[in-house]
């Protein structure tokens, strides 16, 4: 394998890793987002 190999390898399980961790983010903003909006909702 040459060096190019090695980093290209690298370089998709780091682009998945970015997207797995962009999702959660996404998602538990979301989350929590709406959850800030249901208690403000019930709490005026």
């Amino acid at each position: 394998m040459t060096d190019d190999d090695e980093y290209s390898a690298y370089s998709e399980t780091r682009q998945r890793r970015i997207k797995v961790v962009a999702w959660v983010v996404i998602v538990s903003l979301i989350l929590v987002g709406g959850g800030a909006t249901v208690i403000s909702l019930l709490f005026g």
